[in-house]
C-alpha cells in the first residue's frame, strides 16, 4: 500500500478560514476541491434549478395532465435502496401534488432481473395503469418501453444510469446522463432525479393555478428519503448532492422524518438526533438493501411509506433480521471465494507434471489476502455454483477492496428456466470504467453478454454459464490494456498529519456532523507513530488493538480485520473516533492502512 497526502491549495484554505470556517475543516474542504465559502452553503435555494435538467419540464407536463385527467399511475421501482427510496419519494410526492390513483411494482431480482421488461409492462397494465413511471431504471430498456406503448400506456423514465446505444422512445426521459443533458450534477442518484421531477411538477401545477407559492405542498419533507438513497447508492457527493444530503440530515436530527426512517434508526441501534451520512451508508441502507437481495423489496418500500409507527417498527425489525441473514451468507461466500483463491494459487505454484495451469470454473486466478499485487491478474472474475445471486455485489466489493482489482462475482440464476445463465455483479477501482469495459467485451465477443449496464465503479451483467471463461479472459485482457502498474498499486489518500490540538472528542463530533461520502471522502490522517503495545481482540481474535504514541501522547487504536503485528514504528493512516466507557469519552484511532 502507498499512502498519499492530498494537496491542500493554500489560498482556498485561507479563504475558507477567513470566512469563519474552522481551520481543520478549511484544510479538509480545500483538499476536496472546495475553493470558496459559498460552495459550503447548503441552503435549498442553492440547489441547481429543475429547469436545467433535460426532460424535467416534459415530465412535469405529462404528470400534470395525467393528474388533471385522473389517470392511474404505476411506478416501476428497482430492488436496491436507491430504487426503494425513489419509489417512496415518488408515491409520497405525487400524492402531495394531487395524484389519486397511484400504485407501485417492484421487479423480482430472480425472476425479472433488472429494468423494465415486456412482462413487467404487462403486469403494470393488468393493474389498470394508464401511465408507467420508472424510478432508478428504464434507460436501458427500449423493449420494455415499446411493450408498454403497445399496451396503450404512456411511459415516463426517471433514471441516472448510463444509457445503452438505443435510447428508449419514452414519452419523457429524465436522466442527467442522457445525451444532450447539460445538467451540472451528473451524479444525481435515482431518488434525486425523482425529487427533481417533483419540483418541476409542482412548478407546473403552480403555473396552472392549482395553488400559489404560499399554499403549495412542502416537498422538503421528502429530503430524508432523498439523503438516504443518495448516500446508500454511493454516488459522487458533488456540491448539489451534498446539499440534498445535508438538508435531509438536518430534518432527521430535528425529528422530522417518515416514521419508517425513525424505525430503521432504532432497529440499527443508532440515534437519529445525531444522524450522520455514515448512518445511511452503513446502517439504514444495508437493511433496506437486504430486502431486495434475499426477500421482497416491497418490505423496504412499505417501511418508508407507512405512517403507522408500530407497523414501521415491525417492518424495520423484519428488515434487520433479513440483514443479519445477509451478513451470514456474505461471510460464507467471502470465505469460500478466498479459499478457492488460495487453493488455486497453490496449484499454480506447484503444478503436477504436465498439468494445465488454466483456472477451473470455480477458481479465479487471484491472490490471497496479502499476496503481492504483481502475482495477480489485472481483473478478477469469480464463480461458484453455491453462490447466492442476491449477495454477489457485496462480495465483489469486498474482494475488490482486498485485491485492488476490478472484480466480478457470478452466481447461477435461480429464475425458472434460466439455470444455464450466470448473473454477475462487478466493482471497480479508480481508472477502470466498468460499464465501458463491459461494452468493449460485448463488441469483441458478440453474444457473450446477454444483458449489461451500470456505472464506472459498479456494473452488472448476465452471461451463459458456458461463456464464463470467455468473459473472465476478455475482462482481464481489457484491464491489461487499460491499467498500468501505478493504477494497480493500492493507494490510500489521506489528509496528512493530525495536529495534537485537534485530537479532541468535541472536534470528532464536529467532523462527524459534516457530509462525507463517495467523492468527498471522510477525513483520514496519516503519520509515523510509535507502537507501544498490541494484542489481538474480538471473539475470534481478528482485530488488532493498539496503544500508540502520537505526538508524545498515548492514544488507543484499533485495526479491524488485521491480525499481523506491526513494527515498533510505522506510518499509519487513521480515522478519528470517540470511544465511550463509563461516561468518559476518549479519542481513538481507527486504522485504515499502513505503509511499512
Amino acid at each position: 500500500m502507498k499512502i498519499i497526502v492530498r494537496d491542500i491549495p493554500p489560498r482556498a484554505a485561507w479563504a475558507l478560514e477567513q470566512a469563519g470556517v474552522h481551520p481543520l475543516l478549511a484544510r479538509l474542504y480545500a483538499a476536496r476541491g472546495v475553493m470558496a465559502p459559498d460552495e459550503l452553503d447548503d441552503a435549498l435555494a442553492r440547489l441547481l434549478p429543475p429547469a436545467q435538467l433535460l426532460g424535467a419540464q416534459q415530465a412535469a407536463v405529462l404528470l400534470a395532465d395525467a393528474i388533471a385527467q385522473d389517470k392511474k399511475l404505476c411506478i416501476v421501482a428497482d430492488y436496491d435502496c436507491d430504487g426503494a427510496t425513489a419509489c417512496a419519494v415518488a408515491v409520497r410526492g405525487l400524492r402531495l401534488l394531487g395524484a389519486r390513483h397511484l400504485d407501485y411494482l417492484v421487479p423480482d431480482r430472480v425472476v425479472d432481473g433488472y429494468g423494465l421488461t415486456a412482462p413487467i409492462a404487462q403486469r403494470v397494465k393488468e393493474r389498470g395503469a394508464d401511465v408507467l413511471i420508472t424510478v432508478d431504471n428504464g434507460i436501458g430498456s427500449p423493449e420494455g418501453v415499446d411493450a408498454a406503448h403497445a399496451l396503450g400506456m404512456q411511459v415516463l423514465i426517471t433514471d441516472h444510469h448510463l444509457p445503452s446505444h438505443a435510447v428508449p422512445q419514452a414519452d419523457a426521459i429524465v436522466n442527467p446522463n442522457q445525451p444532450g443533458c447539460t445538467f451540472a450534477s451528473k451524479s444525481l442518484a435515482g431518488v434525486g432525479v425523482m425529487f427533481y421531477v417533483l419540483l418541476a411538477l409542482r412548478a407546473q401545477l403552480r403555473q396552472r393555478g392549482a395553488f400559489d407559492a404560499a399554499s403549495q405542498p412542502k416537498l422538503d419533507a421528502l429530503l430524508p428519503l432523498v439523503a438516504l438513497g443518495t448516500v446508500a447508492d454511493v454516488v459522487r457527493l458533488d456540491a448539489n448532492n451534498r446539499r440534498l444530503v445535508a438538508q435531509g440530515l438536518k430534518r432527521i436530527r430535528a425529528g422530522q422524518m417518515p416514521v419508517g426512517v425513525a424505525a430503521l434508526f432504532r432497529a440499527a441501534g443508532r440515534d437519529a438526533r445525531s444522524a450522520t451520512s455514515q448512518d445511511f451508508g452503513f446502517a439504514l441502507g444495508p437493511r433496506i438493501n437486504a430486502a431486495g437481495r434475499l426477500a421482497d423489496m416491497a418490505l423496504g418500500i412499505e417501511c418508508l411509506l407507512t405512517d403507522d409507527a408500530s407497523h414501521a417498527d415491525a417492518l424495520a425489525h423484519q428488515l434487520d433480521a433479513i440483514n443479519r441473514e445477509r451478513r451470514e451468507i456474505e461471510g460464507g461466500m467471502r470465505e469460500q471465494a478466498f479459499a478457492m483463491v488460495e487453493a488455486m494459487l497453490r496449484r499454480q505454484a506447484n503444478p503436477p507434471p504436465g498439468a494445465p495451469t488454466a483456472t477451473a470454473e470455480g477458481g479465479p486466478t487471484v491472490p490471497a489476502p496479502g499476496t503481492a499485487a504483481s502475482d495477480s491478474p489485472p481483473a478478477v472474475s469469480v464463480f461458484d455454483p453455491d453462490f447466492h445471486e442476491g449477495v454477489v455485489g457485496i462480495v465483489a466489493s469486498r474482494l475488490k477492496d482486498q485485491l485492488h482489482r476490478p472484480t466480478f462475482v457470478f452466481a447461477a440464476s435461480a429464475a425458472p428456466g434460466k439455470g444455464h445463465e450466470l448473473k454477475g455483479s462487478g466493482r471497480s477501482i479508480p481508472g477502470f470504467h466498468l460499464r465501458d469495459a463491459l461494452d468493449l467485451v460485448a463488441k469483441r465477443h458478440p453474444g457473450v453478454l446477454l444483458r449489461f449496464g451500470g456505472h464506472a465503479m459498479a456494473a452488472g451483467c448476465t452471461i451463459a454459464r458456458d461463456h464464463f471463461d470467455t468473459f473472465r479472459q476478455a475482462l482481464a485482457q481489457i484491464a491489461q490494456e487499460w491499467l498500468d502498474a501505478a493504477t494497480l498499486t493500492r493507494t490510500l489518500e489521506t489528509d496528512g498529519p493530525l495536529a495534537p490540538e485537534y485530537r479532541r472528542a468535541d472536534l470528532v463530533d464536529t467532523l462527524g456532523h459534516e457530509v462525507w461520502g463517495q467523492g468527498f471522502a471522510a477525513p483520514t490522517f496519516s503519520e509515523e507513530v510509535e507502537v507501544l503495545s498490541q494484542r489481538l481482540v474480538g471473539k475470534d481474535g481478528s482485530h488488532l488493538s493498539l496503544k500508540l504514541l502520537h505526538r508524545g501522547t498515548p492514544v488507543d487504536g484499533i485495526w479491524f480485520g488485521r491480525t499481523e503485528p506491526l513494527p515498533a514504528r510505522a506510518v499509519l493512516a487513521f480515522r478519528l473516533d470517540v470511544n465511550e466507557w463509563r461516561g468518559e469519552r476518549k479519542v481513538q484511532f481507527l486504522i485504515e492502512g499502513a505503509q511499512l
